[in-house]
């Protein structure tokens, strides 16, 4: 994903996960949630990266990052900056435990809308169509649904649900 980096508490961010070789969570936010209590903040985020970075000729910040893994948020707090800082947890990646065929006729859609729309192929250094838990993960990336229905399907200790419920989507 690329970002634009122009809020100083974003750019302190970047700075202090490219300084330690680390990285920072991306989280999906919840209209209905009090800013306040942080309650506008989803409890499950992606721990990302920063893979690449340049000056924009807007004169901003432009940084790529990669998801690494899924994190649980918890405890969030804010900095003097009112940049949030939470505890966060791994949470264990999904196991893909269906036929192999369970994706079908979804990881050829999904192909057909990476050759479709050239902009969303760009967005990977390579496609793995044949990995189950890649394409489901592309799938609720590009579903347009809501940050709650997405949150949802993420806090699955398996992939079944979002798999039935991609199949009846896509059928």
């Amino acid at each position: 994903m690329s970002l634009r980096i122009f809020e100083p508490r974003y750019t302190r961010m970047v700075k202090e996960a490219c300084a330690s070789q680390s990285g920072f969570v991306i989280c999906m936010l919840n209209a209905k949630g009090d800013k306040e209590t942080n309650d506008h903040i989803h409890s499950i985020g992606t721990y990302v990266t920063v893979v690449d970075f340049n000056m924009l000729d807007d004169g901003l910040l432009g940084i790529t990052v990669e998801g690494q893994k899924c994190v649980s948020i918890d405890n969030i707090r804010i900095e003097k900056d009112e940049l949030r800082i939470a505890d966060c947890e791994i949470i264990s990646p999904w196991q893909f435990n269906l036929e192999k065929d369970a994706l079908h006729p979804m990881d050829v859609k999904l192909k057909e809308i990476f050759e479709k729309y050239p902009e969303v192929n760009t967005l990977y250094e390579e496609t793995r169509f044949d990995d189950p838990i890649w394409v489901i993960n592309r799938w609720l990336e590009l579903l347009p649904v809501d940050a709650e229905q997405k949150q949802l399907f993420l806090a699955e200790n398996d992939c079944s649900k979002i798999v039935q419920y991609l199949t009846k989507l896509v059928e």
